[in-house]
């Protein structure tokens, strides 16, 4: 509630406050030059990684739940460490990849041949973004597969021996038993990831702008490609200028973004279907 009263005001933290009702909030919504281009990018970085993060994630689990596999627990433990491993980390893993002069990725594409020369991942849009999206999908891909691995536990196994006296081979149990049946599970791994991805701000933020390189000096990256809602909250709230203000009033504007996007995907996803 404080927060509400702050966005209508403004205020930069230490000054007198002054009330300005919903100036904010058509600034934000009329003329600010980067919260739309903020949820935009965060959208895209969501469409590049999200497919990705729940096929796998679902593959990874159905391969680990198998009977047939080994090593079951060490896989799992694998997979899941990149999810708890702390955000700085995770920035400075990519960052030694992805840079453009000492990046790993360059090294090994331009000694083999591939490349005449290094590209510059973190200081062109869409590399930047691509770098972005594999950092999501390596981290939240382990969290994916446990949560389908527990939903696959709920399974009866009945209805596999069924499916298999009667014929069904694998891909066909899969499709047609395994994946509606985890129907609930996808729909909130779907939407809880895309309340999640909405909120991105600490990978991205130390990748570009945690370290030093081509982006390191400009807020979301090249072109501003990578700016992210939340970064952009950030930067306005707590950078130079320090609009408290501006800043409360992006929160709530993502608070209802992410309340129209949660409540359209969950309407899609569950067209069709009686799960909520």
């Amino acid at each position: 509630m404080y927060s509400l009263g702050i966005s209508f005001t403004n205020w930069d933290g230490i000054g007198s406050i002054h009330f300005v009702g919903f100036t904010n909030y058509i600034k934000l919504f009329t003329i600010d030059p980067y919260f739309w281009k903020s949820i935009i990018n965060t959208l895209i970085l969501l469409l590049e990684s999200l497919p990705v993060q729940i096929i796998g994630g679902l593959l990874l689990a159905v391969a680990l739940f198998s009977k047939r596999a080994k090593f079951k627990r060490l896989f799992q433990l694998v997979n899941f460490l990149p999810y708890i491993t702390t955000p700085v980390a995770v920035g400075l893993i990519f960052w030694m990849f992805f840079d453009w002069q000492t990046g790993i990725v360059n090294r090994i594409l331009t000694q083999s041949g591939i490349l005449a020369e290094g590209i510059n991942w973190l200081g062109n849009v869409w590399p930047a973004r691509i770098v972005v999206g594999l950092m999501i999908i390596w981290k939240y891909t382990g969290y994916t597969m446990v949560i389908y691995l527990a939903g696959l536990a709920n399974i009866p196994n009945d209805i596999y021996e069924a499916a298999y006296v009667d014929g069904s081979g694998p891909v066909h149990t899969f499709f047609k038993i395994t994946v509606p049946l985890l129907r609930p599970v996808t729909v909130f791994l779907v939407i809880t990831s895309i309340i999640g991805g909405l909120q991105l701000f600490d990978e991205p933020k130390l990748l570009l702008a945690g370290w030093g390189g081509a982006s390191g000096s400009v807020v979301g990256g090249p072109d501003r490609g990578c700016l992210t809602a939340v970064w952009n909250l950030y930067d306005t709230a707590f950078g130079s200028n320090m609009r408290y203000g501006m800043g409360a009033a992006i929160a709530y504007g993502l608070f209802l973004v992410i309340f129209l996007v949660s409540i359209i995907g969950a309407k899609f996803l569950n067209r069709g279907g009686d799960e909520t």
